[in-house]
Order: C-alpha cells, then sequence, then structure tokens
C-alpha cells in the first residue's frame, strides 16, 4: 500500500509537475524559482518551504524521470534471466523507454539532456546506480565463465563503450533514428561471445605498410 502523502509531500509533488510543465513548454532557462512560485500562486518565500533551494527542486525532477529507468533496471537484475539475456533486457527496456519519450516529444528529450548536462553532479548518484546494476550482472556473467581475464572494473569500461549509444542519452539522441533493439542483440551476443582479455593480433600489429 502507497504510503499517505502528507501536505508537504503533496505541495512537493505539485510543484515538481510544474516545473515539468515549464520545463516543457519552453526550456530548461525557463525553470526559475520565482516562475514556478508564479505559476503555484505562491510566493518565492513559500516556495522554499518546499524546496531549499533551485539545486533541490532539479533534483527532484531528476528524480521524477529517472525513477521508470531505474526501476527497470531493478526489476532486470532481480529478475532470475541468464546474464546474456539479462543485460540485453537492462539497456533495451530502458531504451525503449527513452525512445519512446523522444518519439513523443523530440524537444523535451533535447531539453531533459540539456537539464542534464547543466547539473551533472545533480544526477551522477543516477549513472553510478546503473553502473553498479550492470556490475552486477557482470559478477554474474563472470561466474558463468565469461569475460576471461578481465576485472569487473574493466569489463564494465568496455561493455559501457560498446553500448554508449543504447544508454547515454546525449549519445543516444544524435542517432535515434538508426538504433534499434535487434542490433542492440547483436552487441551483446558479441560482448559474450568475445569479451576478454586474450589477445586475438589486433594490438600486436606494430606498424601500416602501404599494400
Amino acid at each position: 500500500m502507497a504510503r499517505p502523502q502528507t501536505d508537504l509531500d503533496a505541495g512537493r509533488e505539485r510543484l515538481v509537475d510544474l516545473a515539468i510543465a515549464l520545463i516543457e513548454e519552453r526550456g530548461s532557462s525557463a525553470m526559475t524559482i520565482a516562475e514556478i512560485a508564479a505559476r503555484a500562486n505562491m510566493s518565492p518565500a513559500s516556495l522554499y518551504r518546499y524546496f531549499d533551494s533551485k539545486e533541490a527542486l532539479i533534483e527532484a525532477v531528476a528524480e521524477r524521470w529517472f525513477q521508470p529507468k531505474v526501476d527497470i533496471m531493478e526489476e532486470v537484475v532481480s529478475s532470475d534471466l541468464p546474464p546474456r539475456r539479462k543485460m540485453f533486457e537492462f539497456f533495451a527496456r530502458r531504451f525503449a523507454l527513452m525512445k519512446a519519450e523522444w518519439e513523443a516529444d523530440p524537444v523535451a528529450f533535447s531539453t531533459y539532456i540539456e537539464i542534464g548536462r547543466e547539473n551533472f553532479d545533480l544526477i551522477r548518484s543516477y549513472v553510478d546506480l546503473g553502473d553498479h546494476y550492470l556490475a552486477e550482472i557482470i559478477g554474474e556473467a563472470m561466474a558463468d565463465g565469461y569475460f576471461a581475464g578481465l576485472s569487473v572494473d574493466e569489463a564494465l569500461s568496455l561493455i559501457n563503450q560498446m553500448v554508449s549509444v543504447y544508454a547515454n542519452i546525449s549519445a543516444m539522441e544524435q542517432v535515434m533514428h538508426r538504433l534499434t533493439t535487434d542490433k542492440l542483440a547483436r552487441i551483446i551476443d558479441a560482448v559474450f561471445d568475445g569479451l576478454s582479455a586474450t589477445d586475438r593480433g589486433a594490438k600486436a600489429v606494430s606498424g601500416l605498410r602501404a599494400a
């Protein structure tokens, strides 16, 4: 059963709703305490009863935006899927959600990216949480014999680079129309079938010669 909302909780939720509406209508620069307070028919001083700074309000907006993605990660990580399928679902379900958000309103999607860039320190915890959950999947895969010779951190770094456009919203936006879950599945298969510390010849080349 959901926890009953207090008046303070309800007020905070209403202000987050207003902030999101303002951002999506007019962009991130419109999100000022004075503007949001005006929309809420209250003074800026009264708004500070709910959020003690603009940064705290931005954090609440970020929490609203990220929560469905966090729910997906937690559901996938706690599932009994095998590691290969679990890693695919970990990325694919969040990508599908974000692509739907982009298709519904590409301008708003770009605005959230802009806010994230401007306030990265406030959203860093969500990036770290994604790495934490991905590391859990990597650990399960290693227990099954995958990623031989690599540490969890090494595998995490490599996999993040290989699937960046399916997880990093800034990179994703640039090529969204070319991304599909079928392509993602092939990438994940390549990760599981080939990623290891073994040198298979690529870095053994000492120089280039003309044909």
